[in-house]
Parts: C-alpha cells; sequence; structure tokens
C-alpha cells in the first residue's frame, strides 16, 4: 500500500522522452513525400451512431471544466530526523520489550536531519481560501505552497490534521474570492459509479482521469486508523494525494488517498475517502480544532466460523468483545469479554469496523443502547459514550513446552512460563496469568495466524492457562487438523486468535 504523494522530484526527464518521441515520428510522418492530408473530410462515422458517446464526452468536459478550477496542487518542504542504522537483532521485539532501545538514539548518534519535498493535491471549499487535502500531504511541513489554477502562489498555514483519517485543512490569504467544488453525499455512491479523479500525478496539475467506483466500505488496509474507503479504478498516482474524486453532477464524492501498488505506479486501485467522512473531520477541524470521537472503551474484532463455534453463535456475524479497558464507559457498563455485538441503537453491526466508525460518530455524553449475545442468550446494554482519549494505552525456575511433539495446529510453538522476572520486565500485574510464547517456526500455521514472540496466551478453546503444564494438558486435547482459538495478550490487549489447519 503506497500513499500517492511519496514523490521528492518531479520525474521531469523521464516524462520528457515520451513527447519528444511522439514528435520526432509526427514530424517524419508530415514529411514523407507525396503524402495528402484532407483539409474537412467528412466524419468516417455518422454523428448519430456515436451520439451516446460524444453526449458522455461532453459530460467529462463540462464537469472537467466546472471542478478544475477549485483545485490546487500542493508542494511541502519538511525538516525530517532519521535514526542512524542499528544491527538487526536491536529490531526484534522481543529484544525491546526486555531491554529498550540501545544506546540511546542508536549507537551514541544523534538523529539525521535531512530537507525532504513532496508533491500533492487539494481542493478549495470556500471562497476565502479554505482548502482540504491528506495530512500525509503536510505532516511535519516547514513550508506548505499553494499553486492556484490561475498560476498564482501562495503559501498556506496548516489550520488541523486529523491523522487517524488522514485530513487536514490549510487556508491561504487570496485577494479575490476563490471557486470553490460542491460537496456530493456518499449515500449516493454506488459500485458501477462513473468517477473523475483530479489532481497533479508526479507535479502535473489539473489531471483528470475517468474510471469508475469498483467497491465500497474497504477497510483493515491498513493505511489509516479509521477506514471506510471507496475503491475505484480511475488512475490514482503519486502527487493525486488530496485531490478530489467526483462524480458526473462535478459534485465532490470522496478525496484521493492512497494506491495499492507493486512498482510504485497506478495498477487499477486506488482509493478515496468518502465525502461523509471528510466534511465531519473538516467541520471538527475548523470549529473545535480537533476531532472529537465518541469511545467505548473495547478491544474488538469480527466473528469468524470457529469464533462463532466456540461461542455457540447460529451466525458468523456481529463483532466480538476480546478486551475491555479498566476505568472505560464499557466497563462502567459492565460489558465484558467474550459479548457478541449484533447491533447498536437498533442498527444491525456488520463488523468490527462498522461498529467502530458509527461509535465515533456519536457524540461523548450521549448514551447508546447495545444489543448483545452473552453466554447463548440475547440482552441489551446501555452504555455512555465517552471521549476517544488523545492518547491510548495501546500501549529462574523456567519450564518449556514446545508443541514440536504435537500433532495439530500447534505443532511450531514454543512457549514459557512466566516468572517474576518477565512479569517484571514486561510490566506484568499478579492477575496476568498464561504462558508466553518464546519461539513461532516459520511456515507454522501458529505463525499463519499471527503469533509472534512474547505474545501471552491466557487461554486455549476458551479454556485458561496458567502454565506451560496446563497449556501441554489443553493443547495435547486438540485433534489433528482441527481448528483452535487462542486468548492472546499483546501489549496490554487481548485478542481472539484462530489457528487452522
Amino acid at each position: 500500500m503506497v500513499k500517492s504523494d511519496n514523490v521528492r522530484s518531479s520525474g521531469k526527464s523521464s516524462l520528457l522522452f515520451p513527447f519528444l518521441l511522439a514528435g520526432s515520428l509526427l514530424a517524419g510522418l508530415l514529411a514523407v513525400p507525396g503524402q495528402v492530408f484532407a483539409g474537412d473530410a467528412t466524419a468516417l462515422v455518422p454523428e448519430k451512431d456515436v451520439a451516446p458517446g460524444l453526449a458522455l464526452q461532453k459530460s467529462f468536459e463540462a464537469v472537467s471544466k466546472a471542478v478544475l478550477p477549485a483545485v490546487v496542487n500542493i508542494s511541502t518542504t519538511a525538516l525530517v530526523s532519521s535514526q542512524p542504522h542499528l544491527p538487526p537483532m536491536f529490531d526484534d521485539p522481543f529484544f525491546k520489550r526486555f531491554f529498550g532501545t540501545p544506546f540511546g538514539n542508536g549507537n551514541g548518534q544523534a538523529p539525521q536531519k535531512h530537507v525532504e519535498r513532496s508533491l500533492g493535491s487539494g481542493f478549495i471549499i470556500s471562497s476565502d481560501g479554505t482548502i482540504v487535502t491528506n495530512n500525509h500531504v503536510v505532516k511535519n511541513a516547514t513550508k506548505v505552497t499553494v499553486l492556484l489554477n490561475n498560476r498564482k502562489s501562495y503559501q498556506a498555514k496548516v489550520l488541523g490534521t486529523d491523522p487517524m483519517t488522514d485530513i487536514a485543512v490549510i487556508k491561504i490569504n487570496a485577494r479575490t474570492p476563490l471557486p470553490t467544488v460542491t460537496w456530493g453525499d456518499s449515500k449516493n455512491v454506488d459500485v458501477g459509479t462513473i468517477v473523475l479523479a483530479m489532481g497533479s500525478p508526479f507535479g502535473l496539475t489539473q489531471s483528470v482521469t475517468m474510471g469508475i467506483v469498483s467497491a465500497l466500505k474497504r477497510s483493515n488496509m491498513g493505511i489509516e486508523q479509521y477506514e471506510n474507503f471507496i475503491q475505484t479504478d480511475a488512475a490514482i498516482n503519486p502527487g493525486n494525494s488530496g485531490g478530489p474524486l467526483v462524480n458526473l453532477r462535478g459534485e465532490v464524492v470522496g478525496m484521493n488517498t492512497a494506491i495499492y501498488t507493486t512498482n510504485g505506479g497506478y495498477e487499477g486501485i486506488g482509493f478515496a475517502i468518502p465525502v461523509t467522512m471528510v466534511r465531519q473531520v473538516v467541520q471538527d477541524l475548523i470549529v473545535k480544532g480537533k476531532v472529537v470521537r465518541g469511545w467505548l472503551g473495547i478491544s474488538i474484532q469480527n466473528v469468524t466460523p470457529v469464533i462463532a463455534k466456540q461461542f455457540g453463535l447460529k451466525k458468523n456475524t456481529g463483532v466480538l468483545v476480546s478486551d475491555v479497558l479498566p476505568g472505560s464507559p464499557a466497563e462502567t457498563a459492565r460489558l465484558k469479554r467474550g459479548d457478541v455485538i449484533t447491533a447498536l441503537n437498533g442498527s444491525s453491526v456488520e463488523d468490527a469496523n462498522d461498529l467502530r466508525m458509527h461509535v465515533a460518530r456519536i457524540t461523548p455524553g450521549k448514551v447508546a443502547t447495545l444489543t448483545l449475545v452473552r453466554e447463548g442468550k440475547t440482552r441489551t446494554l446501555d452504555v455512555t459514550v465517552g471521549e476517544l482519549p488523545k492518547k491510548l494505552a495501546m500501549n529462574q525456575g523456567r519450564h518449556e513446552g514446545s508443541a514440536g511433539n504435537f500433532k495439530n495446529v500447534l505443532r511450531g510453538l514454543r512457549v514459557l512460563d512466566i516468572n517474576g522476572e518477565i512479569r517484571q520486565q514486561l510490566g506484568l500485574s499478579e492477575n496476568v496469568h498464561g504462558v508466553i510464547v518464546q519461539a513461532v517456526q516459520s511456515g507454522s500455521a501458529v505463525e499463519a495466524a499471527g503469533l509472534r514472540r512474547g505474545d501471552i496466551i491466557v487461554e486455549v478453546d476458551r479454556k485458561p492457562v496458567r502454565s506451560v503444564r496446563e497449556f501441554v494438558h489443553q493443547a495435547r486435547k486438540i485433534p489433528a487438523d482441527t481448528e483452535v482459538l487462542l486468548t492472546v495478550l499483546h501489549d496490554g490487549r487481548h485478542s481472539y486468535v484462530s489457528v487452522s489447519p
């Protein structure tokens, strides 16, 4: 996944060659002896036969003419620091957990600073010069320059940013009223909707590409913390970040943000933030100076077939509560680990991302009603929604047990008892019990499931394990070629991990 603004040079030398080649070829054709060119020849295809296509073409032309004046090019300069290179062993998460980062900033060397330049896009939302773009376009920028459609250049001030959605608002002091975009509605966007992506790919300002909406509600992409992307095949390239995605009415329906690529360029899959999310975040940034989000204080995950079976659910729907944070609104409301939330305020919950997005839009202090399944019974629970904290807490006598002797999905897993030394090094309270993962065999099912060295396994198939002996006892009960559900503690948070053969 690549942010579409990570460009450090305009690439003019690489772009110039195709133009020269085309020009040389045309000159050669014109020089052919005896060649005759018609001046006003009759069209080969009658207009009536291509009328629908010409009408669509006029639509593209009209939309481009209407919207492009409000699309801007953004270039930034940032002074960034980079840490000196450390040997690979120091990057091992397990090493860091026990010993921290060695030598302060790395081998006693100070961070190295260098100037980084990037290109991006944006669009004007008010005639006084308020502009929307991506946070990653202006992140850490010491200088932000905006180039308008009329080629006038301005220095911009960053009014506010929201890294969790990758949205930012900047402002220029224009001398005259500026053209603005027209907001659309995400509800009117569907798979197959024709869209135009506008911006400055590779610094080529005022560019337009056309495509359709390929998919909706793309999440878990690992791009931002709050994701609900529109996927499109309209060409999006480095420099398009922050530009508008518009429909055939000329309305902004999304903001170009990222691309999926293996070569750094367009491969037919781009992502845009839905306009509904953009407008909500922009409104908060302008009025409040920050984005206020609702928060329950729970860790959640999707219900898989394995989880549904383990929890006795009839359907693979709902959201599983894998952890409840101490002192959170969820704990106050007596929500429990293992509860499965199926609806919020009467509306069914599709998946974990769907619940997070809806809770985030609830004003802190309001009461939300959760419908959930607990121990096979359906019940409702009222919870007073809190405000998402600025910083979340994400943040010898040993017995070894090796799954190498097991003939099931846990083979390849080696665990240790949690002794006093480990408990102290990891900051574990006396209430935490389980076994710590010492090693995970490469290519094993447990590695594929996401288990890593340093994880703490507290349950096997929902049965608590307080020692290696108990872990081995439970693990050996698992038949070959059978899925198993592990409850894992990682960075202070519980989650359910299903290991499949």
